[in-house]
């Protein structure tokens, strides 16, 4: 299995995005423009936030889902072990500590505007009878979202008395259309082929990793695969270090149908429930 990576830049950009979305469910990108910059300014600023003493004063809210998740909060769907992170969910409309706030926002306004780029690519790549069945075009699925969400996910150092088996992230896939994964500070980042066997996923300081999620896995009825990955612990001296990433998870509106029976909210809800967070 091999994800590809593609220069954003590249003319036949678009072409080679979609095949390696179709053959693994995820493509990485490079020379993209959304500023390493920043995003090394928004690490260290969350990095700051996650290691201080401030972080409950913004429990998240069950029903908002804005806020931030302390360690041990989530499971993967199926798995009875929390996964070895805490995190914070942002959304525009939502709470944010001041003290990272204005450069959150940008960075998120950059990663959603990439994320709506790469959805039109998307979509004029397809196939007609892949289209043909949406209920209404990708682009305008995620016009006023209230849904879409930057995630700084915190994974603490391993301190060796880790439930057995519990890793940082267990086996998944993600709810949303696609997710825009800013290169992590540290390695783990795995998806599984279609045979059980596990590869990493390439995705240095200055790219972007992209895979399909389970949403446009449905609209798209299976054509684009919604693969399962995972973030595996370290060994050696890299367990003394923590790790951060940043995902942005692009939604579409609540009202969006996504199949004759299934609205984005609907499904929505049953996989937050599902992995705990509802």
């Amino acid at each position: 299995m091999q994800v590809a990576i593609i220069n954003y830049e590249d003319p036949k950009a678009s072409q080679e995005f979609i095949r390696s979305l179709k053959e693994t469910g995820f493509a990485v990108l490079r020379n993209h423009p959304v500023s390493a910059e920043l995003v090394s300014t928004v690490y260290a600023r969350w990095q700051a936030f996650f290691e201080g003493s401030q972080k409950e004063q913004y429990l998240f809210s069950s029903e908002h889902q804005d806020g931030y998740f302390p360690f041990g909060t989530e499971n993967a769907k199926g798995s009875d072990k929390k996964d070895l992170k805490e995190f914070y969910h942002y959304y525009l409309w939502g709470r944010v500590p001041p003290e990272v706030a204005d450069d959150t926002r940008n960075l998120y306004s950059a990663l959603d505007n990439l994320a709506a780029h790469l959805l039109e690519w998307i979509e004029d790549t397809l196939p007609d009878e892949v289209t043909n069945q949406f209920h209404e075009p990708l682009r305008n699925m995620i016009a006023n979202s209230q849904r879409t969400l930057l995630r700084t996910i915190y994974y603490p150092a391993l301190s060796g008395g880790e439930e057995p088996g519990a890793i940082r992230a267990a086996a998944h896939e993600d709810i949303n259309l696609i997710t825009l994964l800013i290169g992590a500070t540290e390695a783990g980042l795995e998806v599984q082929d279609v045979r059980g066997k596990w590869h990493p996923v390439p995705c240095d300081p200055g790219m972007i990793a992209v895979n399909t999620g389970d949403m446009l896995q449905m609209a798209t009825n299976g054509f684009l695969p919604s693969t399962t990955h995972r973030v595996v612990n370290p060994t050696g001296t890299e367990s003394d270090r923590p790790r951060l990433s940043m995902p942005l998870f692009l939604h579409p509106r609540d009202d969006v149908r996504l199949s004759a029976n299934t609205t984005a909210r609907d499904y929505l809800d049953q996989r937050l429930r599902e992995i705990g967070l509802k």
